[in-house]
């Protein structure tokens, strides 16, 4: 799409451009709600269903496996570039809906009590439990829909606010996902302790990713008055298929390259870390659950607050690969006091959310400045792709080496081996945005340059 082309069109007014970001915000808000409404229910699952922490680790890196074995970001890139941001928006919010439902009903007394599925479940794979096999499809099919629905919703960012507070909007964007993160390390631990039982924490973050297909539903309505507006349907013109050899310039384009990687090792320094948080804090520092879910809910604090304002500056004044740099260096040495040292986790976690808010800020909005935007969709999915890689692995490799470093049984698990794999993630990172830095003097991508620069 053309945006210089765009006249007076929805887009062009402030407010409606604004309820389109909020809209496609609480479908974010959503997701990533129910990504991590589950973390602070760690000691529920190993003592309710005997999960041990590898078999927590996999749960939390199953959400990956679409993303990093079938290429589903990368498809769902495509599938956006080809068919549009409803239908596809549509289809895979669909998936994260009914995939966080199964996911719910996995864990649920109605299929405990030789529910539809359980007889099955237990048949296959005896070394696991059937209710981890149940939760595990349910976790895989949410995946396979999350990731590509963030992708459409950075698309739609860019067909909103490119050339106008792009920086701003994705900074806003990203505060409100946090905000999702944040009620849920918070919730979770207040619902497990229902009189219906803890199951209500699973089943409420459920509903509300369905509630979330119900709002996206609402957003395409005036999609389709915007498309109509200005005479494109979503579907692309035959001059701007897809074609390999867009992804082949993707892979060429050393800026892109490094951003990616810079993506791998960054995300997984937070995510898998944020998914264990809360037992970590309970183990380190013998805090309840609930005051453990409330410290891990201090990094989506600093990122609602911080995320937008890194955003305002970025559309103002530039600097984006040199916020990278110092998000990076923030976030090894969090990673590193926390290993080695007893200091305040709540003081901390907001330092966190401050490298959370300073490299996603500036990062998402410096892709539209090295690809075009008829290819958006395929760079961002090819990057949710690449990240999704580190989001399977390390969650997986968390486990295993707090499983290798405790003896069986140990009533306090030690973290330190695990949160210095975390600190040496970060340090690859810096190197990456380091490189990228260098790499934009080259390209001459602006990277540095205010947002309405190019």
């Amino acid at each position: 799409m053309n945006t210089n082309t765009i006249k007076n069109s929805l887009r062009d007014s402030v407010v409606t451009r604004w309820i389109m970001l909020l809209l496609v915000g609480f479908v974010l808000a959503a997701n990533y709600y129910f990504y991590d409404a589950l973390s602070p229910l760690k000691s529920t699952l190993t003592k309710e269903f005997g999960f041990t922490s590898t078999d927590f680790g996999l749960f939390v890196s199953v959400y990956s496996i679409p993303n990093v074995f079938f290429l589903m970001a990368v498809l769902g890139g495509i599938i956006l570039d080809k068919l549009g941001i409803r239908r596809t928006g549509f289809l895979f919010v669909a998936f994260m809906a009914f995939g966080a439902l199964v996911t719910a009903y996995g864990a649920s007394n109605l299929y405990r009590n030789d529910g539809f599925g359980y007889s099955f479940m237990s048949s296959i794979f005896p070394g696991y439990s059937p209710e981890l096999k149940m939760m595990l499809l349910g976790r895989f099919l949410f995946g396979l829909g999350a990731e590509t629905s963030i992708v459409v919703i950075s698309k739609i960012i860019v067909k909103w606010f490119k050339g106008k507070e792009l920086a701003l909007a994705f900074g806003v964007k990203l505060g409100l996902a946090r905000t999702g993160s944040f009620l849920a390390f918070n919730l979770s631990p207040v619902l497990i302790k229902s009189q219906s039982g803890w199951t209500l924490a699973i089943w409420f973050a459920a509903f509300l990713v369905l509630s979330a297909l119900l709002v996206f539903m609402i957003y395409m309505m005036f999609d389709l008055k915007l498309d109509r507006q200005v005479k494109q349907e979503s579907l692309l013109s035959t001059t701007d298929e897809f074609h390999i050899s867009d992804i082949t310039k993707l892979l060429t384009n050393h800026s892109f390259i490094y951003v990616t990687l810079l993506c791998l090792t960054f995300y997984s320094a937070v995510f898998p870390f944020l998914s264990f948080s809360s037992d970590f804090f309970l183990n380190k520092f013998n805090l309840s659950i609930k005051e453990s879910g409330f410290i891990s809910s201090m990094l989506p604090i600093g990122t609602m607050i911080f995320t937008p304002l890194f955003g305002f500056f970025v559309d103002r004044f530039g600097k984006a690969s040199s916020l990278m740099i110092y998000g990076s260096v923030i976030l090894v040495v969090v990673h590193l006091t926390f290993a080695f040292t007893s200091l305040s986790p709540y003081v901390l976690m907001v330092i966190l959310g401050l490298a959370f808010s300073l490299v996603p800020a500036s990062m998402w909005p410096s892709v539209a400045k090295m690809v075009d935007e008829k290819r958006i969709g395929s760079a961002y999915g090819l990057m949710f792709s690449v990240q999704n890689l580190g989001l399977w692995a390390f969650p997986i490799l968390a486990g295993l080496v707090l499983d290798k470093t405790n003896p069986a049984g140990s009533e306090n698990l030690d973290y330190t081996y695990t949160m210095i794999m975390f600190a040496c993630l970060g340090i690859l990172g810096l190197i990456f945005a380091l490189l990228l830095k260098r790499e934009d003097k080259v390209s001459g991508y602006g990277l540095e340059l205010p947002s309405n620069h190019k």
